[in-house]
Order: C-alpha cells, then sequence, then structure tokens
C-alpha cells in the first residue's frame, strides 16, 4: 500500500510503498477515508531533532487525524461490524494509569517510557491506504460522512477541550470570547463557540479571508496590527474579554490575548510554538488565569461527533488523492491553504 513516511529529521516526508499492517489483539484495520495533514505533522519532520525537547524517532507512517470504515478485526475485538465507519482517537497512552483510565491519553502519567505517543506521532498513522488501531481508540460516525470528518479527531477535539474548561467564564448574558489565529482549529473553535455558549466570538488573524470565514460562522473580527488590542477590548465594552484562545501561541499573541482579558477572565493556549510571557500582579487582571490544554479526551471525542452529527459544526475541507498528498503538506508548510488539508487514498 501507499504511505507519506516521515524518514528522517529535517528532511520532507517521503510516498513509499509499504506492507498493508495487519491487526494484533484488540485492534482493527481501518481502511482510511480521509487523514488529516496538520502542522503537527511539519514540525515533526521539519523542526524535531534527535535532540529536541520533544523527539520521535523517524522511520513511521504520518497522520493522526484520521477516519475510515473497518476493514478486519483483530483476535479478541468484538461488537464492531466490517464496513461501518469511526473516526479515530489518536493519542495512545499506557492504558494502566488514572488520566488513561479517563480516557485523556494526552497527559499518560508513563509517556516517558511509551515507544510512542499516538498514531502518526511515532507508531504508524493513517496518512495511508489502511491502518492498524486500538479497537479502543474508534468513535462511530453512523452515516455521517468520514472523509470530512478526518479533521474532528485534532482540529475539532483540541479546540473543544480548551473551550469546555472555560464553559463556567461564558455562561450567562453579555460574555466575550476571543480566538486568536484561524487556522483549522481557530475555525473549529468559532463554530464549537457559536453553538455551546451565547458569547459574542471576536476573532483576529492577518489573512482576510481566513476572517472572512470566521464571519460567515459569527465571528466578528479584527484584523491583527497596532491597534488589535484596543479594538478587541472597545467590542467587549471596554472591559475585555472573559475567555480568550491562542490557537498560536507564539510570544506576541500570548502578549495581545493577555492584554485582551477582562477580571476573572481565563486565557488559554493552545497553539504549541513555545512563546513566553510575564506575569506581575499590578498588570493582570485580577482574578484571571493562563492554562494551557494538549488535545481533549476520547469522552470529548464523543461530544465533538454528537456535534458533527447534528450539524452544528463541520470543518472546512479541502481534499487530495494519495498522488498529491505530498503537495498538500507542501501548502501546508507554505500557508496557501483555505481548509484542512485531507488526503483521501481510496479516491482519485
Amino acid at each position: 500500500m501507499r504511505a507519506v513516511v516521515f524518514t528522517d529529521y529535517e528532511t520532507f516526508p517521503s510516498l513509499h510503498e509499504v506492507e498493508r499492517p495487519v491487526p494484533g489483539p484488540g485492534e482493527v484495520l481501518l481502511k482510511v477515508a480521509g487523514a488529516g495533514a496538520c502542522h503537527s505533522d511539519v514540525a515533526i519532520y521539519k523542526e524535531f531533532t534527535a535532540t529536541s525537547p520533544v523527539s520521535l524517532a523517524p522511520g513511521f507512517v504520518l497522520g493522526h487525524e484520521n477516519s475510515g470504515w473497518i476493514e478486519e478485526l483483530g483476535a479478541g475485538v468484538s461488537g464492531l461490524r466490517i464496513g461501518d465507519a469511526y473516526l479515530v482517537y489518536g493519542p495512545i497512552g499506557c492504558g494502566r494509569c488514572k488520566p488513561c483510565s479517563l480516557g485523556q491519553d494526552t497527559y499518560c502519567e508513563n509517556a516517558a517510557s511509551m515507544p510512542y505517543m499516538g498514531l502518526g506521532l511515532g507508531r504508524d498513522g493513517g496518512m495511508a491506504e489502511y491502518v492498524v488501531v486500538p479497537a479502543r481508540n474508534l468513535v462511530p460516525l453512523g452515516d455521517a460522512d468520514p472523509v470530512a470528518a478526518a479533521p474532528l479527531s485534532d482540529a475539532a477535539l483540541t479546540s473543544y477541550h480548551a473551550i469546555k474548561n472555560s464553559l463556567p467564564n461564558l455562561g450567562g448574558g453579555g460574555k466575550f470570547a476571543l480566538v486568536i489565529g484561524l487556522g483549522g482549529l481557530g475555525q473549529m473553535a468559532v463554530q464549537i463557540l457559536t453553538a455551546l455558549t451565547g458569547a459574542t466570538v471576536i476573532a483576529t488573524d492577518t489573512k482576510p479571508d481566513a476572517m472572512r470565514r470566521a464571519e460567515a460562522n459569527g465571528a466578528v473580527t479584527v484584523a491583527g496590527g497596532e491597534d488589535q488590542v484596543a479594538e478587541i477590548r472597545a467590542l467587549a465594552g471596554g472591559r475585555g474579554v472573559d475567555a480568550a484562545f491562542d490557537f498560536v501561541g507564539v510570544t506576541p499573541t500570548i502578549k495581545a490575548a493577555q492584554a485582551s482579558m477582562a477580571q476573572g477572565g481565563r486565557l488559554t493556549v493552545v497553539g504549541i510554538a513555545n512563546g513566553a510571557t510575564e506575569w506581575s500582579f499590578f498588570t493582570a487582571p485580577y482574578e484571571s488565569t493562563i492554562s494551557n490544554t494538549y488535545w481533549g479526551t476520547i469522552a470529548d471525542l464523543h461530544d465533538v461527533v454528537a456535534m458533527y452529527r447534528a450539524g452544528q459544526i463541520r470543518p472546512d475541507v479541502e481534499l487530495f488523492s494519495m498522488d498529491d498528498a505530498l503537495e498538500a503538506y507542501r501548502r501546508l508548510e507554505s500557508g496557501e491553504l483555505s481548509g484542512r488539508a485531507v488526503v483521501v487514498p481510496h479516491q482519485s
């Protein structure tokens, strides 16, 4: 079968012929419907090295945003039917610690001893014609389109988890939420905030097309620039926003989010760009908090799929055949994509 493989550090991935995997006990083989291309993939092959704080040894298939149809059941798997469509929960923890027992594999207490972080993250992922997945990591899609669903497993799940933690800040009338960065995760965040809260959603980016798409989903937009924070605070009645979500994570965006916060507000940094900021008693709004999140739980993914099936959220996807999978990554790197790139291995 064909697959997009991370072959070496600081090296663009390659399209290879590899053996079709065989499911082991407790696993299933999925015929891949869609595999999302994510900036995390770019970080793996472009930014990571053997000495990086986070590093994954090369020699595996990329793709941690996956959906597909069950093709084969491994030993001991029951209650699942061949041909049914599923979304895949990508993180894989030890399965024994407390976070894993709660479906929070991203915070596995034994992560340091694990041979991989998840599908497409050290273990062969779904940027291929077939992928092997632990049966426990499957979330049923029913009759919903599995191709367009692929980005839900990261772009929507990560946004949903961050927003869910901030819902107490957005309850009641006259609330304001801020979304910084309108890529795949930011666009999903606008939709999720609109569906789950009555807050006014303020969204900001430097790309006019991204802001137009956010506006179409109910956001009020502010362009990045010198007056960005002043405009955000003005829209929020001068007092600032009740919850802010930074999907970029560089120092300037974190500082802009901080400066936009109201008293008692909550800032969640989601973008993994290693930005830094400062805090002082007299400059931080009273009783405000700064937090960070990473991905989400498998229970969260069930909620995300329910929202998708109800028509409350829908990823904006751009489809690529397996022949054009590397072009999807090239366009992702160059910032040319207007939606989430999804590779469909079994379609032309």
